[in-house]
């Protein structure tokens, strides 16, 4: 065997294979979830039929989840809720993640330690002590109750992620800025914060991701079938006893993985680039 063939099988075994395994898990189930969605009731509860092919395709299901429940209804709450918590989340990390990244003050790296341990708190630890603040807020059945919920772990992961961040830019653009007359809010707001797109759009799509796809908050705080979120909506639903409605659980399944999945394929160089970088400097 020549040196190029060698180089070319070396190639293929160390960057094509790997890459395409890793290609099949990852987009297998959305294809699992596809092929079930668009077969026949008949067809899909037939054991032997073959599973992974669709001899009759059909839209009945996607008919069902838009016209039978309130699935737009329930994606809807969710982009609400989403997009308000990814907000406050960001209202209060970033200059969270300033101050611990960049303001120089005793204690600064055991406070940042501490606001990560905060996240790493199980949400099944905590849902029983919200329950009661949103029960006092009279909150309950009401958007409002994840909205202000959600950032009790968005925030803290928020925070550090952009911590770690902030530290890569050098500490002169503070100073000079600040030389120049601004103020602390300013420098952070007019300097630091458009050389942070990358770490500050990371926060935010991980935000916004954990706040679509959370499930043990809207199961406890919402009951009512107008109000609640994707997740909930679906698996409530759609699973009546032990009997369950494949069709229209694959199908609501794949329509509900879909924003996430185009978010991150626009942003995934911004994303990783944000992730990487705060996660070595911080």
């Amino acid at each position: 065997m020549s040196a190029a063939s060698r180089r070319t099988l070396t190639r293929i075994c160390t960057v094509y294979l790997p890459v395409a395994v890793l290609l099949v898990l990852a987009l297998f189930p959305f294809y699992w979830m596809l092929i079930a969605s668009l077969k026949v009731n008949a067809e899909l509860y037939n054991l032997k039929a073959n599973p992974f092919i669709v001899l009759q395709p059909t839209l009945d299901h996607y008919v069902y989840l838009l016209t039978k429940i309130p699935f737009v209804r329930w994606a809807t709450n969710t982009l609400i809720v989403a997009t308000a918590s990814t907000i406050i989340s960001l209202f209060a990390g970033i200059p969270a993640g300033y101050a611990l990244g960049r303001v120089r003050f005793k204690g600064a790296s055991t406070l940042g330690i501490v606001v990560f341990i905060t996240y790493l708190v199980p949400q099944t630890l905590l849902f029983l002590a919200l329950g009661e603040v949103v029960n006092a807020l009279n909150l309950l059945d009401n958007l409002w109750a994840l909205i202000l919920t959600y950032p009790t772990f968005l925030i803290p992961f928020s925070a550090w992620l952009l911590m770690g961040y902030f530290k890569t830019i050098p500490l002169e653009l503070d100073e000079s800025a600040m030389i120049d007359g601004a103020t602390r809010l300013q420098t952070m707001i007019r300097v630091i914060i458009p050389l942070a797109t990358s770490g500050i759009l990371s926060a935010a799509i991980f935000s916004f991701t954990l706040s679509w796809n959370e499930f043990i908050y809207a199961l406890i705080f919402l009951s009512s079938t107008a109000s609640k979120t994707l997740p909930i909506g679906v698996v409530t639903e759609l699973v009546r006893g032990d009997v369950f409605f494949w069709g229209e659980l694959m199908a609501g399944a794949l329509l509900g993985s879909l924003p996430v999945a185009f978010i991150y394929s626009f942003f995934v160089d911004q994303y990783t680039a944000g992730l990487t970088t705060g996660a070595v400097k911080g």
